[in-house]
């Protein structure tokens, strides 16, 4: 399977700009003084999560990744695809529990019903 066969959603880039900035503008702070070395670490985190945490499915399933993991979710786990009322792409699955979909909107649902190979279906409001 080629990666063109997956729909990638993550969140906008310029969290991750933003990041990189506040990083640049903490860098004399915490060079100032070694106990202010921690300043860097919100800024680098916010980087990092910026640049790794999202969605990506397929015709397999659903992998769901944050700051520091992942977690892969077959379709045949997966009931229902909707939304909540702030606009997030929620999965619930066979166990009852929901999922919200790191960056997925709810305009998105048609592109990631269409990713797992399910073209016709309707996302459930």
């Amino acid at each position: 399977m080629s990666r063109s066969d997956t729909a990638r959603f993550r969140h906008h880039q310029a969290i991750l700009v933003a990041a990189i900035v506040a990083l640049i503008g903490a860098l004399p702070l915490a060079g100032a003084r070694a106990y202010l070395l921690p300043v860097l670490l919100a800024p680098l985190t916010v980087a990092v999560w910026a640049w790794r945490a999202g969605t990506d499915a397929d015709v397999r399933g659903l992998r769901v990744r944050a700051l520091a993991g992942q977690r892969r979710i077959p379709w045949d786990q997966v009931v229902e695809l909707g939304s909540d009322p702030r606009g997030r792409a929620v999965a619930r699955l066979d166990d009852g529990r929901r999922l919200v979909l790191p960056a997925v909107r709810r305009e998105d649902l048609p592109r990631l019903v269409a990713a797992a190979g399910r073209g016709g279906t309707e996302p459930a409001q």
